[in-house]
């Protein structure tokens, strides 16, 4: 058996977890640059508020509802998603963290457990532990499970925890479960499938494997025998190493110097840098890139990368640093007005398995040591407490972020103040 665990409304709910008043209160999350909406509160939604609408443009309906509009706080999301997956593996050793706000739980061995009653330890225990509330599906595939979890939100007489076990129950949940609603069935395959009469989840489980096969291929299958029953799908608790790391952003403001736009790329190079740290590994390509926004057609248009590869792989934020900067000198050009730029390393190595060349300049081991300080220094004092004098400190170029709540548990001087 395995449970899905899905934190509800996660974003609104960080925010409301230091905010009482804002319990029952219309909620929304900005995108990037305070752009669009990217999560709401159930009381959002119910005024019709959808997923990536500009802000700009309902910018009355939130004003005549008391819509609460917070720009995006990724350190506080991040740090409250790992308190939460720590309480996770309380209940079961192995565990796949899916995404900042779902978990899948292993329950192989606990099949004649109570696993209502199990469902609602976890969601209680979550609550009382972190604040936020979760639901639990739990089902004997992955796919069952996501659909039991989808179930247990709908479903309110289950009190947030619904569990998918015997052959009935499995069909009971996949005739209330529209083809559209199936994990790892596109919006294009749904309309396929509604072509040819599979409008439900129980249609899909019942459509012939050869049929299948050849319309969807070999993952379709997967999918319609996991909703069967069929384990199919490997349960990932070890996370993979990435195959290469990106740091893209948008300026806060147009830019179209390259004093702040070096300030960024170095910036963006640096996280990087950490990254590769963090996993253990060390890229031999970085590329760099800046464009203008295609959207503001009355401005000339310009976008340029540069690909470079290192003599020796590394994973020194002073190398790359130095490479991506070297790049964007390359690709700049005056007279354009610049939104975005990005950094991204490629052609991973383990750091133990780096190969060196005769004529290396680098004093690799220097580097290392200071690499590790600078992150041992950065882990207990904070980020970038210590950084490459070329990452700047003004950032005039940052993301737009003007309604940023405090980053109440990952900042000394913006930690909640109870006065009794």
């Amino acid at each position: 058996m395995y449970a899905l665990v899905d934190c509800n409304n996660f974003y609104a709910s960080c925010e409301r977890i230091f905010n009482p008043g804002l319990i029952g209160k219309p909620i929304c999350i900005l995108s990037n640059n305070d752009g669009v909406i990217i999560s709401r509160s159930d009381e959002a939604k119910d005024l019709g508020i959808t997923m990536g609408q500009p802000a700009f443009f309902i910018k009355e309906l939130i004003a005549d509802n008391n819509v609460y509009v917070f720009s995006s706080n990724y350190a506080l999301y991040g740090d409250m998603s790992q308190r939460v997956m720590d309480t996770l593996v309380q209940f079961t050793p192995t565990i796949e963290i899916y995404s900042i706000d779902e978990a899948f739980l292993s329950f192989k061995g606990l099949e004649y457990y109570d696993l209502q009653a199990h469902g609602q330890t976890i969601r209680e225990t979550v609550k009382r532990n972190t604040g936020i509330p979760v639901c639990v599906g739990i089902a004997p595939t992955k796919t069952l499970a996501k659909i039991a979890n989808r179930l247990a939100k709908k479903r309110m007489e289950n009190k947030g925890v619904f569990v998918i076990s015997t052959a009935s129950e499995i069909e009971d949940a996949l005739t209330s479960t529209n083809i559209s609603d199936v994990w790892g069935i596109g919006s294009q395959y749904a309309e396929f499938l509604n072509r040819h009469g599979i409008n439900t989840a129980l249609d899909y489980a019942k459509a012939p494997e050869a049929w299948v096969k050849k319309y969807l291929s070999v993952v379709g299958l997967r999918t319609r025998n996991e909703l069967s029953g069929i384990p199919c799908i490997a349960f990932e608790d070890q996370v993979e190493d990435k195959k290469n790391i990106a740091t893209t952003r948008s300026f806060g403001d147009i830019q179209t110097e390259i004093g702040p736009i070096s300030e960024a790329v170095a910036t963006f190079a640096g996280a990087c840098a950490e990254k590769l740290r963090k996993q253990h590994t060390c890229a031999s390509t970085l590329t760099v890139f800046i464009h203008t926004n295609q959207f503001r057609t009355q401005d000339k248009q310009y976008a340029r990368n540069r690909v470079m590869q290192f003599p020796v792989a590394t994973n020194s934020s002073l190398e790359l640093i130095k490479y991506a900067q070297i790049g964007l000198k390359s690709i700049f050009k005056k007279g354009y007005k610049y939104k975005k730029a990005g950094v991204i390393v490629s052609g991973l190595v383990p750091d133990s398995q780096v190969s060196g060349t005769l004529f290396d300049e680098v004093n690799r081991s220097a580097h290392k040591r200071l690499m590790t300080a600078l992150d041992e220094i950065n882990t207990t004092f904070g980020r970038e407490k210590v950084r490459v004098a070329s990452q700047g400190f003004d950032r005039s170029w940052k993301l737009r972020q003007e309604r940023l709540s405090p980053n109440y548990t990952t900042k000394w001087n913006e930690i909640l103040t109870i006065n009794v």
